[in-house]
Formats: C-alpha cells, structure tokens, sequence
C-alpha cells in the first residue's frame, strides 16, 4: 500500500539538533550511508499496518550484521502490527536469532519503554545487539529518552539521527521516520488528531454540478486510494449536507480489518431517516450536533444503534478536541466546501488530497471544494508547502501541507527527569489517574495491552490469551452450542491484535445478540476482573505499578463508553477503572497479611 505522506521540509533544529555525544560512532560516508539507508527501510516496513488496524505509534526494525569486508546483511525485520501485538524490535531479533549478537539494529522511531512496557528494550538487550540506531525519538514526553538512556545502560551504542549522526545523506531518512508518525507527533505536539481533507473536482474547480450530483468525478483508481486513506484514519467527517445529497456509505473497502468510524457533523439535524449511515451492525456512526437539536431526531438515531454527542456550540474546534480526548490519531475531513471552509478557519486541517480529474462541467452555481474564507486578496490564498503531484489513472493528486510536522524539541521537562532533578516531585500525586491508550503513561492498564495470560478453560485445560480483551470479548460466546457462536469464539482467540478481537466480539453481539450467553450482564464484570487478577498477578512490575497509585482514583478515559469508562463529562460508570482500584485493594491487603506472616516468624525464631 502506498504512504499517504510525501516529503517534508522539517525544521533544522530537528535534523541537527545536538553535538555528538559518542565519540565511537562510525563516521564515515559509506557507514553513514548504509546507517540511512536501513532506518529509511524500518520507516517502510513501519508503514506496512496502515490501513489495517486502527492507526497507532508505527514502529518497524531492521537488523543488520556487518562483515569482514565492510559489507552488511539483513538478519531480521518486524513491524509493529497494532497495538497490543508483538513489538517490532522482538519480532525481528526471533527472526535473526544468533545472527543478531554483535549486530546493529535500526528503529524509525524509539520504542515506548515505560513500567508494563519494557519488551523491546528487553528483545534487544537479550539478542546480543551492539548497536543501536534511532530515526527519531519519541513525541510523547513519558517516553521520550527513556528507551535511549535504558539501552546505553546496558552497555549498547545508541545513535540517534540528527542528534549523534549528522549529514545530509541522513536527512531524508529523518523526514521518512516523521511522515509515517506524523499523526502521533501532531497528536503529541498539538494536542489535536492529524487532519486530512480530501476532496475531488473537475478542472474547472467543481466538485458537484449544479443540481448537486457528484458521482462520479474522479476514476475507480483514484476512488480506490481514497478507500485506502480511510483505512488509515481513525475517523471520517462528513456534514448533513452530504449525507443528504450523495446517501455515502464512508467505508474502507480494502478488504482490510480496520474500519473508521464514521461521523455526521449537523447543527439542526435536519437529516434522512433513511441512509447508508445509519447502518451499523459493521461500521459505527457519530451525529455530531448542537445542544438541544430535535430530540425527538436523537432519539430515532439511538433507536438505530448510532452515537449522538450534543456540543453546546458546534465547529470543527470542538469535535476535534473531543476526538483527542477520545484517542484519535488521525481524521479524513470528506466533507462539502461549507464544513470544508469553516474547519480550515478553525486550523484544525494539516494536510490536503486534491484528485483533480480532466473533466469540465461549468455552472456558476455548481459548488466548488472549499467555501467562503472571508480572503479578498491573492495575497491572503492559503499557500501549501511539500507540494507532491502523482497520476493516479486519468487523474492528478496534488498532495501538500497547510501545517508543517512541528517540531517536537521538548521546552518542558518530562515529569521523570522533573523527578531526577527534584526527587521531591513524585509522578503519583495526581488524586486521579486517567488510562485509556497503550501509549499513555498508565496505558499497562488498558484491556489492549500486550501482556499474554493463561487461563483455565472448561475443560481444566489452561489456554493463553494475548489480552484481557480477547479473554473478555470471547466470554460472551462461551459454553454455546450454535456453530456461528464456536465460529466467532476461535476468531477472537486468534484475532491478530486486541482491537480485532473487540470489533468481532462487539460485531457479532450487535448483529446476533441472540448468540450472547444468556447471563452475559450479569457475569460480564466478574469476568473481566478474574481476566485483570490474572494478569496482574501474571506480571510482577505491573503490580508493583497499580500499587504506586495507591491513594488516587483511577479513571478509564474512555469520553463514550459509560459502563467501562469515565464518560466525557465524567458521567461514565467508570467500571474498569473501579475493578482496577479493588484489585489494587486486595493486593494491598495480601501484602500486609504477607508481611505480618513474615514478621510473626522472626519473632518466633530470634
């Protein structure tokens, strides 16, 4: 699959940005050379997932060997599936096994490396490697530098582009490892997801006729790439009037796993109550809408299984910082010129598709892709920069960004190096701890986290889960006899990745909620904390994480699931978070009950 990005002018600052710190890097050209060449690799094979999973940190990992000669060879690569699967960096010293000893291994990006996290750091220590060599570090400031400082204190050589290694072979290389992360770094420096506008017009700048119909501008090649770039968005946006005039559907048909879900931005809700958008059951649908806006329009929406969120005032402001709270990484604004015009007002669109197709419609009212912007001077136009022009069958993409990739030179320390300066500012004293992503600093707590556990099965047997997810969502088929209910039971088990697996489980229970056991309510939550014990209890830094929150509440952050998570406005039941805290209880209270046990023995023995 194609990358959706193209090449970037990044700020120097980025690219030379410190003095060497190691003064026994390899320093020459050819060395430099094969140095950029390999991490330019871990950036593709980083990019592999795209549009197969929901969009998450893309790590790849390439290890290489060097000869007597000079000369280097592959040993091993891997990329990082989703998250929750199989790191990167494991995948590819299990693929190089003895060959990695003394070897050299390339990442795009540094790997998290956090308490519950340590998998990659680990796979590379165990392997043997030698050296390390990072594209860039990570955007997130818990993590960032961790992995680094981890690595050099088991004794490997870490170099970093632009920080250790510095010329200008290595720039492009650097450039390839920010786009296939560029929307975690526009999510970690701007607190926003990365947004994409698409859109399609004829040659005389009209994306409709006059009468409205679209269908179609572009050619099936171009429609095809569009498919492709919702697969790798988290979220497509579209606004009332498109749903009424084209009746889309919005979904990715790449024949992939990952579905995006679909978002209708309307104040009035003056919608159809018949559309392709109400049909659920594969792809789960939001009605972004004003404060109060025909209830009685909300109610038919609940009635059909879509999501309706109320703003108290309506723009692309406002629902992208929902979409942040909520996790997204990267959107695909699909909308009409009117919602078009107003998101690029608010400075919430990064970057622009345009398919331009050698058609001529004409129409002095036939709509064109971006509304009013309020500009009566040429030199007020929006200019696009990285501007990249590709043929895609009969049609030209013109490709650029209105934002660049910004730079992520951290101005604020992190709260662990806060902590090194100062041992007095502990990272535990917030009241409330909230979890939601695996990359968030508690994301150790999240269903999706890769921390496999076995569990015994009905027949006594014990059976490896890769998550609590999988182990949840497969609960609620268990111990029926319908053959669609074993079908979708082994499909979970060996779903690739816990995202996968909750999509199946919420799927089937939506479409077939007669092949729910029949006391899944009230079962589910004594499920999901046997699942969380044993997870815990599987994996010793874990505990010793959930109790360092001792005297805090701790929140599952999820703004729109209202059982397991806190709810948006915090009127969630925050379920999950709550099975966390009694763990932590019990945990708590076996440790003193240990420790008295303990205590009572040395008094009898002096």
């Amino acid at each position: 699959m194609a990358s959706s990005f193209g090449a970037l002018n990044f700020p120097s600052s980025l690219i030379c940005r410190a003095a060497p710190i190691s003064s026994s890097s390899p320093s020459s050209s050819s060395s430099l050379a094969f140095d950029a060449a390999y991490i330019k690799r871990a950036a593709e094979l980083a990019d592999k997932s795209s549009g197969f999973t929901a969009p998450h940190p893309n790590y790849g990992c390439v290890i290489a060997t060097t000869a007597g000669d000079g000369d280097r060879a592959v040993v091993g690569e891997g990329y990082l599936y989703a998250q929750g699967t199989t790191p990167a960096e494991l995948q590819a010293v299990e693929t190089g096994g003895d060959h990695c000893r003394g070897a050299t291994a390339y990442l795009n990006m540094e790997p998290n490396h956090c308490l519950g996290d340590e998998t990659a750091v680990s796979a590379l220590v165990q392997a043997g490697i030698n050296r390390v060599v990072i594209g860039i570090r990570h955007p997130l400031q818990h993590l960032r530098g961790k992995a680094v400082r981890a690595l050099r204190s088991e004794g490997l050589l870490v170099d970093v582009l632009g920080e250790d290694l510095q010329c200008k072979t290595i720039e492009e290389s650097i450039k390839a490892c920010f786009l296939v992360n560029a929307p975690l770094l526009y999510r970690a420096s701007c607190r926003v997801p990365f947004s994409v506008l698409k859109y399609a017009m004829t040659l005389d700048g009209k994306i409709a006729t006059s009468s409205g119909h679209a269908s179609w501008i572009s050619s099936k090649l171009s429609r095809t790439r569009v498919f492709e770039m919702r697969g790798r968005s988290d979220a497509v946006i579209v606004g009332g009037n498109t749903v009424r005039q084209d009746n889309p559907r919005l979904t990715a048909r790449h024949g992939g796993g990952h579905l995006p879900q679909r978002i209708i931005m309307s104040k009035s809700l003056d919608l159809p109550e018949v559309a392709n958008l109400w049909d659920v059951p594969e792809v789960a649908t939001m009605v972004a809408t004003q404060r109060g806006a025909k209830r009685s329009f909300q109610k038919f929406l609940a009635s059909k299984g879509v999501e309706v969120v109320e703003f108290e005032i309506l723009n692309p402001k406002v629902v992208m910082d929902y979409l942040y709270d909520r996790g997204c990484l990267s959107v695909l604004w699909e909308c009409g010129g009117t919602l078009a015009a107003s998101a690029i007002s608010s400075g919430v669109i990064h970057k622009v598709h345009a398919f331009v197709a050698p058609k001529i419609i004409g129409g002095k009212n036939a709509p064109s892709p971006v509304g009013e912007l309020g500009m009566v001077e040429m030199s007020q136009a929006l200019e696009l920069i990285d501007v990249q022009y590709e043929q895609v069958g009969p049609d030209m993409l013109v490709s650029g960004f209105l934002h660049p990739v910004p730079d992520l030179t951290p101005i604020i320390p992190s709260v662990d190096e806060t902590s090194a300066i100062d041992p007095t500012v502990s990272p535990y004293e917030a009241s409330i701890i909230f979890f939601y992503k695996t990359w968030d600093p508690y994301g150790a707590f999240s269903n999706f986290s890769l921390h496999p556990f076995q569990m015994p099965d009905g027949n006594g047997d014990y059976y490896s889960w890769p998550s609590v997810e999988h182990y949840y969502q497969a609960h609620k088929f268990v111990g029926l006899d319908d053959p669609v209910a074993k079908s979708c039971l082994e499909q979970i088990k060996n779903a690739k990745s816990p995202e996968e697996a909750a999509r199946l489980g919420r799927r089937t229970q939506r479409q077939r909620p007669d092949l729910v056991r029949s006391d899944w309510e009230s079962v589910k939550t004594d499920i999901m904390y046997r699942a969380l014990k044993c997870k815990f209890l599987t994996y010793p830094n874990l505990t010793s994480m959930l109790l360092s929150t001792v005297g805090s509440v701790l929140v599952e952050a999820s703004p729109h699931d209202l059982f397991w998570g806190g709810g948006r406005d915090g009127e969630g039941l925050n379920y999950l978070g709550r099975l966390l805290m009694k763990l932590r209880s019990e945990l708590m209270a076996n440790s003193a009950n240990s420790n008295t046990l303990q205590q009572n023995e040395v008094h009898k023995f002096p």
